[in-house]
């Protein structure tokens, strides 16, 4: 009977894992959507291919990630230590963390350079939005939402100071832009802190694995490792508040994944790890 359940119990858990996984990859698709409409606003004489991280930052971010989450799983939980001491294995492996990182970074540097984009917002003259409407100008709803001026939405706008992104015909007031601005700064910051989780996180494995790992490097590791989480959780909070739901779903589904990740890294029957 104990023996049943806790096969029971494990297969629930790996379910769950593999649920919250799969949910991450659909987010790529979602993401992809999601800023592909934006991009037709903020780009709206057309995106160059040096300026793809601008538009699609979060698509590219999201999928490096998942491959990056794919491979911690596979090394700390699917392949014996055997089969990681290959040097085949070993040389794939790093290749392609090589590529996941690569494109990490590079997803982060399109953070940056979009909220330089969307800090450049300069007064539009108008006393009335409602008098735009029909010469193709959108309005701010979120970070990457930017529906068409309407009489709806212009109404929202009346009697307020105008700012419109420089050199695109999307407006909104001092208020909407600070918000989505501020948005941008929560998004570099999430991905330095989720850089630096993986940082440590690598630092752990190959501390462990020379045994060079004391109780007091231990314990500096728990202590970094719980305010970078911090960070991101207040990050989702955020997203979740003033953002839009995509944002703070796959935040959540972050934390709950690299939950698992831990649970598998320093899991107590764990004895070698080799990457």
């Amino acid at each position: 009977m104990h023996t049943y359940s806790s096969i029971s119990m494990q297969t629930i858990y790996k379910i769950f894992k593999y649920a919250v996984y799969a949910s991450l990859t659909l987010n790529i698709f979602l993401f992809f959507q999601e800023e592909s409409l934006a991009t037709r606003q903020t780009f709206s004489q057309g995106i160059g291919v040096a300026d793809i991280i601008q538009g699609f930052a979060a698509t590219i971010d999201t999928a490096a990630w998942v491959f990056l989450l794919i491979l911690f799983e596979l090394t700390t939980s699917i392949f014996s230590t055997h089969t990681l001491s290959k040097s085949r294995i070993k040389l794939l492996f790093f290749a392609v963390r090589i590529f996941c990182y690569g494109f990490i970074l590079y997803a982060f540097y399109g953070y940056v350079t979009k909220m330089f984009l969307i800090n450049g917002v300069s007064p539009l003259l108008v006393n009335d939005a409602c008098t735009l409407i029909g010469q193709n100008f959108s309005v701010i709803d979120n970070l990457d939402e930017y529906p068409p001026l309407s009489y709806e939405n212009c109404a929202v706008l009346k009697g307020q100071d105008l700012f419109t992104l420089d050199g695109q015909p999307i407006i909104g007031s001092a208020e909407q832009w600070i918000a989505i601005q501020r948005l941008t700064w929560v998004d570099v910051i999430n991905s330095m802190a989720w850089i630096l989780i993986v940082l440590v996180l690598e630092l752990d494995i190959r501390l462990r694995r020379k045994q060079k790992f004391s109780e007091f490097m231990l314990m500096m590791s728990r202590v970094i490792k719980l305010l970078l989480y911090i960070t991101v959780l207040l990050a989702a909070i955020y997203w979740g508040f003033l953002g839009d739901f995509l944002d703070f779903w796959d935040a959540f589904l972050w934390l709950v994944a690299f939950f698992f990740i831990e649970m598998n890294l320093f899991s107590k029957d764990k004895k070698q790890i080799v990457l």
